[in-house]
């Protein structure tokens, strides 16, 4: 069975505070991004995966791989205006193979476990669409129309992560779809087809660097 991810890092940065686009931020020295891509080829045998970059970075991603030797993927398409877009053109670069499974994942999710990334892809290889997800373990109050709140159960809610896999051939079929707002991940593209969902567990360290806060989890 042949795997691919699709990693998108579409981020320019202005929600860290800084010049430099947050999955090219350095941890151990080295960028989150180089950290993501070898958990996958860490994770998984023989992975092809798919870089989506926003065009301007493409020469400084090159420039990174040279200055820190590291193996970039050979496939690397160009980022869209949305992330719906972004994962079109990566799933472009992709062969039509019934058997194959793909999962895309956050290049700004460099804590993602070998276990998660196991468990997502084993499952998607039965046939399912796949989430990782963690327990909500904080209290959730919703925002009313008329401005009051009320205190939401957290135990029928979860926290979905990425990789979110499943069988290539679906997932490219789901992208024929026309663009939605809706579309806030690729399991709700998916799921706009009637497709049901099958959640597997993540990991909590899994965490999407968004904001300076974020960088207390960096070592």
């Amino acid at each position: 069975m042949k795997t691919f991810a699709i990693i998108v890092a579409g981020g320019k940065g202005l929600r860290m505070g800084g010049d430099v686009p947050k999955q090219f931020l350095p941890i151990g020295g080295k960028p989150v991004l180089m950290h993501t891509i070898e958990a996958f080829r860490e994770a998984l045998d023989d992975v092809q995966i798919v870089l989506v970059l926003p065009a301007e970075q493409h020469d400084y991603w090159q420039k990174l791989c040279k200055d820190h030797n590291f193996r970039s993927p050979e496939l690397i398409a160009t980022g869209g205006e949305t992330r719906f877009h972004s994962v079109k053109n990566g799933l472009a670069l992709l062969p039509e193979d019934d058997e194959a499974v793909v999962g895309v994942h956050d290049g700004v999710r460099p804590f993602v476990s070998r276990d998660t990334i196991q468990r997502c892809f084993g499952t998607a290889a039965e046939g399912k669409a796949v989430v990782p997800v963690v327990p909500v373990v904080e209290t959730l109050r919703q925002i009313l129309p008329d401005g009051t709140s009320i205190t939401r159960p957290r135990n029928e809610y979860r926290l979905v992560q990425t990789p979110q896999t499943f069988p290539l051939a679906l997932l490219k079929r789901a992208y024929e779809q026309p663009y939605s707002e809706s579309f806030t991940d690729d399991a709700s593209v998916v799921e706009a087809m009637g497709k049901e969902i099958t959640m597997v567990e993540g990991n909590r360290e899994n965490i999407k660097l968004t904001t300076p806060a974020d960088l207390k989890f960096l070592p």
